[in-house]
């Protein structure tokens, strides 16, 4: 028969109550167990002496045994100095999981084409810059006529002018008809 130390619990919904029992490893966590050796109450402060009650001797009887602590139940054990728990180390533990790795690589891959990008628009923002400067300290015609194609505002006469040549005026319509 194998012979486990574990904890059995008891207490209402939402407040715990763990009886330290010796129990066949078989039977359920909260069904028949061979000895109660102490008791845990969670919620009591950690400093607090009743928060784990063990019965030592019993304790170290049964170890003598062959019974297997849980894990809860070998962190009691070693707090209270009767069997030593070895420290267990799991460097992989804290390692991101494979799709965790993969998306942290996209994500750099589209910050790296970011910082591409908004170098490469600085670059075009600051290339066509000293063209213009160049133009803009180049003298500018000084004409009195404008050249083709540029569309400079009229002023005065030149605007009655313009829009009597292209298309008759509305009132000149009215006195080609009647």
């Amino acid at each position: 028969m194998a012979i486990a130390l574990r904890l059995s619990r008891g207490g209402a919904k939402k407040r715990p109550y763990y009886r330290i029992v010796v129990a066949d490893s078989r039977k359920p966590r909260d069904g028949r167990y061979l000895e109660q050796i102490g008791t845990y109450n969670p919620l009591l402060a950690k400093d607090d002496e009743k928060r784990v009650q063990l019965n030592e001797d019993r304790a170290r009887y049964w170890l003598g045994v062959g019974a297997q602590p849980s894990d809860r139940v070998a962190r009691f054990l070693d707090a209270a100095g009767i069997r030593e728990r070895a420290a267990r180390n799991n460097p992989n533990k804290a390692e991101p999981g494979d799709k965790a790795k993969e998306r942290a690589e996209e994500k750099a891959a589209k910050v790296a084409e970011a910082e591409e990008a908004k170098k490469a628009a600085e670059e075009e923002a600051n290339a066509p810059a000293p063209a213009e400067e160049a133009t803009a300290e180049a003298p500018a015609p000084t004409t009195d006529e404008p050249a083709e194609g540029s569309e400079t505002p009229a002023t005065g006469d030149e605007a009655a002018v313009e829009s009597t040549s292209d298309e008759p005026a509305e009132g000149a319509e009215d006195k080609a008809e009647g």
